[in-house]
């Protein structure tokens, strides 16, 4: 049983099925699948009267814009964070940055979460704008229902032999290239997903003010993520960035956490101004 697991990559297909040039992976499967999860949880608080003034009529308007948010900013993300050597030819021939032909492989390699979280931002903003709802409502919303599907992306990632983790001794490793490593995306999938959705559908109808919610994400998320890190190999192209210890992930999830934490305290602060 420990050996059929600590194999899996030898004996799992990523490919469910080929039809013609089209094949069906694993992982966008589970993409799939975490977009459909926080799809019908939200749609689910909304039906339920727990984010008035939202309709469903507009709840599925913003999961709309929303996906095109975190797609745009995922990819735009990774182009800027972490493939700098392609990123001038990317930048000066910005429709190969999402051409799912280019490259040794047919898809589009590499997303950010990072940059997905800054798409998301731009997409609400102007969703606020266009339908007159507060940016913060909107934010809180999107907080606890994208965290319903997280879950699912980072399975994909593992069954994609993405993200894939640093070396160990632990007999739950799984081999990759020839070596004994943590299943990290697993530890993602559990410490940014399940557990970060647990603690969201606790306090949600709990909160005292907009924004609330959405910075709790952010500030939860930049925590597991940064322990998450110290298991996870370091992107190959990148190594680690600073002090021969930090990664990318880290730095900009250490940036994500002040951002959140004093964001929090701010909005705190204004709305017990305004009950003051």
């Amino acid at each position: 049983m420990l050996e059929t697991w600590q194999t899996f990559y030898e004996w799992h297909d990523p490919v469910i099925f080929t039809i013609g040039v089209f094949s069906l992976r694993w992982y966008g499967l589970m993409y799939v699948t975490a977009l459909v999860a926080g799809y019908l949880w939200g749609r689910r608080m909304v039906r339920l009267g727990r984010w008035r003034p939202m309709t469903l009529d507009r709840f599925e308007s913003l999961f709309i814009w929303f996906v095109i948010g975190a797609i745009l900013g995922a990819r735009i993300g990774y182009v800027i964070f972490y493939d700098r050597a392609n990123a001038a030819y990317l930048f000066s021939h910005p429709w190969q940055i999402f051409n799912p032909f280019a490259g040794d492989q047919i898809g589009i390699s590499g997303l950010s979460y990072h940059g997905a979280i800054a798409g998301v931002v731009v997409s609400l903003l102007l969703f606020a704008r266009r339908y007159r709802f507060k940016v913060w409502f909107l934010f809180d919303l999107a907080a606890v229902s994208g965290s319903a599907g997280y879950v699912f992306g980072r399975i994909g990632n593992f069954l994609n032999a993405e993200l894939i983790g640093r070396e160990t001794t632990m007999p739950w490793g799984v081999l990759a290239d020839g070596v004994l490593r943590h299943p990290s995306a697993l530890y993602e999938a559990f410490l940014e997903g399940v557990v970060i959705f647990a603690i969201l559908t606790f306090f949600y109808q709990k909160r005292k003010f907009d924004g609330q919610m959405a910075m709790l994400y952010l500030a939860l998320y930049a925590i597991a993520r940064i322990i998450v890190e110290f298991f996870r190999a370091p992107d190959s192209q990148l190594g680690f960035i600073a002090f021969g210890q930090i990664t990318m992930g880290q730095a900009l999830s250490l940036a994500m956490l002040a951002a959140a934490l004093a964001t929090y305290f701010y909005l705190r602060h204004a709305s017990n101004s305004k009950r003051g």
